[in-house]
């Protein structure tokens, strides 16, 4: 995943700097989202000249190339490496952000798109309650 990372940022004429590969460290060994203030704490502590807009423009960037996902929870914006392997969606926890894959895709059942529009990509993400928060009595907490 650090190779597919760094090939990406290669591939738009980056320059890759010590930084930029312990971004790509950070992502490829993370199995969550990471918010912004996360990936800034984390460059920090190597680096404490970097500034927050440097960080959250790296990350608009690599989400733009298509390395990273982002998505809206309930604190805001996070980012994760995208996944490679193969097509698939996910289950989100709202309250833990576990990320369950599935592979059911509903692209292929939409027949009603307009016929002038091309499809060049897609995202669908089921957001809900784990079986250990709804277990937990979490979701419950945070529906009232």
């Amino acid at each position: 995943m650090i190779r597919e990372i760094i090939s990406a940022m290669s591939a738009k004429g980056w320059r890759i700097t010590d930084q930029r590969k312990s971004l790509a460290a950070l992502f490829a060994e993370s199995t969550g989202y990471l918010s912004p203030k996360d990936v800034y704490d984390y460059m920090r502590t190597s680096y404490p000249g970097v500034s927050f807009d440097t960080v959250y423009r790296n990350l608009r960037l690599l989400s733009e190339m298509g390395v990273l996902e982002q998505i809206y929870l309930n604190d805001g914006l996070k980012f994760r490496a995208r996944c490679r392997s193969h097509h698939h969606h996910h289950l989100i926890c709202v309250s833990c952000e576990k990320t369950i894959p599935f592979e059911f895709c509903p692209m292929k059942h939409m027949s009603n798109l307009p016929q002038d529009f091309r499809v060049v990509n897609h995202r669908f993400d089921i957001l809900g309650y784990c079986e250990d928060c709804t277990s937990s009595g979490e979701s419950r907490a945070s529906e009232v």
